[in-house]
């Protein structure tokens, strides 16, 4: 059975990279074939996708359905079959297999039609979220992960260069405050096993919990870097409320007791968080702040 590549995963691999993603998506058929007949699977249904990854509904020989996951090595899931083996199910989906030359992945099969993003009560899908990471967080880090103290070093290296390239002083006020929150806290950047991108979508339906989280970006460090995602997605539903400040102070208060945080240390990392944002969209050359982000931060920040 041929796979066909859906076009939108192509389109975003062209977006990215260019035609070295039309390459590695017209490789995808090829790559998909090698691992069904290597792990001995048979496809049960039609592709799914994200922005980056083709996940293929598969049988296993004995019949279990699982999942396959193909998707080009990069910096952020070089270390994803590390984190799942840490986890070991325990929040997470079941890793099954792992070719790291590739970065192909079995994984168990969850119900992707039904992500936590289609609960409609918008607190209890960030109760049952921050279940999820507080059972995540409790892992120790296991060798070989990108380091949070890295990456934060990285960035107070790059805020000068941001600054000259944001005309408007507001904005160099905020990233300046940012970046001093972080480095408040940058000497004690944690040993937690980190997820880095737990948002609703990345959050399923599963059998044999409710739910469980998918598609990490395993990262070594306090869980406080870890609070942004789902302080940022469902927009909406804090635009609903009609202070988004205030519903999104609230989702802070519920994240940082549900996992036993201290206030003030979690703030100063979403901050830190907020900062990485700013300095990737000035890099792609944004000449302004993203309002959204900075409504948040400024409600986070009354924690401080």
């Amino acid at each position: 059975m041929r796979i066909k590549v859906p076009e939108a995963l192509t389109a975003s691999h062209v977006r990215w990279d260019g035609e070295a993603g039309r390459a590695w998506s017209a490789g995808l058929p090829a790559l998909a074939e090698r691992y069904l007949e290597e792990w001995g699977l048979r496809p049960d249904g039609e592709p799914g996708h994200g922005v980056v990854s083709l996940v293929l509904p598969v049988l296993r020989a004995d019949g279990t359905p699982a999942a396959l996951k193909l998707q080009p090595v990069n910096d952020e899931n070089v270390t994803e079959a590390v984190g799942l083996r840490a986890w070991n199910g325990d929040g997470s989906v079941h890793l099954l297999a792992a070719d790291p030359a590739t970065g192909t992945l079995l994984l168990e099969r969850l119900d992707a039609g039904r992500p936590l993003s289609a609960l409609p009560d918008d607190l209890e899908a960030l109760r049952i979220l921050t279940g999820l990471l507080a059972r995540l967080v409790a892992h120790p880090a296991p060798p070989g992960l990108r380091r949070l103290a890295d990456i934060a070093g990285e960035m107070l290296a790059d805020v000068d260069r941001a600054l000259a390239a944001l005309p408007r002083e507001d904005d160099r006020r905020r990233l300046r405050w940012c970046a001093d929150a972080l480095a408040e806290v940058v000497a004690e950047p944690g040993d937690r096993l980190l997820h880095w991108d737990l948002h609703y979508d990345n959050v399923l339906a599963a059998g044999r919990e409710p739910w469980l989280a998918i598609d990490p970006k395993p990262l070594a460090g306090d869980p406080g870097f870890d609070l942004w995602p789902a302080l940022h997605n469902r927009w909406d539903d804090l635009v609903a409320t009609g202070d988004v400040a205030r519903a999104a102070l609230r989702r802070f208060d519920l994240m940082a007791d549900g996992l036993g945080l201290d206030p003030r240390r979690a703030a100063r990392w979403t901050l830190g968080r907020v900062l990485q944002n700013a300095l990737w969209d000035v890099e792609a050359g944004a000449g302004h702040l993203d309002e959204a982000q900075l409504t948040i931060a400024e409600a986070v920040g009354r924690r401080l």
